[in-house]
C-alpha cells in the first residue's frame, strides 16, 4: 500500500510517499480502507518539527502524516463485534509518532477511534469531521459555558471555527465571531450572532458588544492575549495549540484542548452531518501524490475547508 511518511523534518520536500506492507488488524482494531484524508494544519506542524520542538512527539524514524479518514472497514480484529465488513466509517489517527498515518491507502485503528460515517454526504467531506469536530466539541466542554451565555470565536471562518459556531448554537451559547470582513456573511450562515472583523482591536470591539467582556473564548486562529482582552473577569479561555495559552490574567480559566478520540462523540457529529446541523466544508479535493502541494498550499492560509486527499484505486 502507499502512504504519506517522513524521515525527516523539513519543508514539503520531506514528503515522501512510501509502498508498505498492508496491515492487519489486532484485537479490538478494525483495518479501514481509506477513501478520503484531510489535510489539517497540525499535519505541517508535524512535517515540520515544531510539535517536537514543543515535546510532544519524538523523532521517530518514520512518522506517518494525517489524522482524519472516511473509508470502509476491509478487515476486523479478534473480539470485534460492533463493525463489521464493508461498513462505512469515519476516524482518526492521533498518535503523532506512529509510523503511518490517515494519509494511506488502509489504516488499522482501535474501534474507539472509529464511528459510523454520516450517509447522507461524500466519504471526501465525512473525512473532514473528526479532528475538527471533535477538537471544537471537546473545547466547548472545556469552557463549561451554559445557555445563553457569550462565547468569541476567533478564526470563525476556518474548519475548527466553523464547527465551533454551530456546536455552541446547538448548546444556546451566544456567539461573536473574528474573521476576516469578506468572511461575515459566511460566519453568520454558520450560526454567529455578532461579528468582529480580525483587524480591529479585539477587546474593545468585543467589550462595545458584551460590557465587560464575553463569559468565554474559543481561541481557533491562536491570537492569544487580544483574546484574552475580550473575556471578562473570571471567564474562561481555551486555547487549541501547544504554546498558545496566554497568561491567566483578572481570574480567567485558561485551558489546551488536547485532543482526544472519543467514539460516542464522535457518533453524535456523524448524526449532526445527517441531520444537515453541522457542515463539512472541502476546499478541494487532490490524488495522495500531491500531498507536498495541499501542504504548500495550507500553509499559505486562507482556505474556507479542507483539501481532502484520495488515495488512487
Amino acid at each position: 500500500m502507499n502512504a504519506v511518511v517522513i524521515h525527516r523534518f523539513g519543508g514539503p520536500e520531506v514528503l515522501e510517499i512510501v509502498e508498505l506492507d498492508i496491515p492487519a488488524p489486532g484485537p479490538g482494531q478494525v483495518r479501514v480502507q481509506v477513501d478520503a484524508a484531510a489535510v489539517n494544519p497540525v499535519d505541517i506542524a508535524t512535517r515540520a518539527g515544531l510539535l517536537a520542538e514543543h515535546g510532544l512527539m519524538s523523532a521517530n524514524a518514520q512518522i506517518g502524516i494525517g489524522w482524519d479518514l472516511a473509508g470502509a472497514i476491509d478487515a476486523v480484529g479478534p473480539g470485534v463485534d460492533q463493525f463489521e465488513i464493508g461498513q462505512r466509517v469515519i476516524g482518526m489517527r492521533n498518535l503523532l509518532s506512529a509510523s503511518v498515518g490517515a494519509q494511506a491507502e488502509y489504516l488499522v485503528l482501535d474501534t474507539g477511534a472509529i464511528a459510523p460515517a454520516p450517509r447522507w454526504v461524500s466519504a471526501v467531506e465525512a473525512s473532514t469531521v473528526p479532528l475538527n469536530g471533535l477538537t471544537a466539541a471537546q473545547a466547548l466542554d472545556l469552557l463549561s459555558l451554559r445557555d445563553g451565555q457569550r462565547l468569541l470565536v476567533t478564526g470563525a471562518a476556518g474548519a475548527l471555527g466553523g464547527f465551533a459556531l454551530q456546536l455552541a448554537a446547538l448548546r444556546g451559547l451566544r456567539t461573536i465571531a473574528v474573521a476576516g470582513p469578506a468572511d461575515e456573511p459566511l460566519v453568520r450562515g454558520l450560526g454567529a450572532d455578532e461579528f468582529v472583523a480580525r483587524s480591529e482591536d479585539l477587546g474593545a470591539a468585543a467589550r462595545r458588544i458584551v460590557p465587560g467582556g464575553v463569559d468565554g473564548a474559543l481561541d481557533a486562529a491562536l491570537i492569544g492575549m487580544p483574546a484574552l482582552d475580550a473575556v471578562r473577569d473570571g471567564g474562561a479561555f481555551v486555547a487549541v495549540s501547544a504554546g498558545a495559552a496566554p497568561v491567566p490574567l483578572r481570574g480567567t480559566r485558561v485551558e489546551n484542548v488536547w485532543i482526544r478520540t472519543d467514539p460516542a462523540q464522535l457518533a453524535e457529529l456523524s448524526a449532526l452531518v445527517d441531520a444537515d446541523r453541522l457542515t463539512p466544508r472541502v476546499a478541494c479535493v487532490q490524488p495522495l501524490g500531491s500531498v507536498a502541494a495541499a501542504h504548500e498550499r495550507v500553509a499559505a492560509g486562507g482556505l474556507r475547508g479542507r483539501i481532502v486527499l484520495q488515495p488512487a484505486r
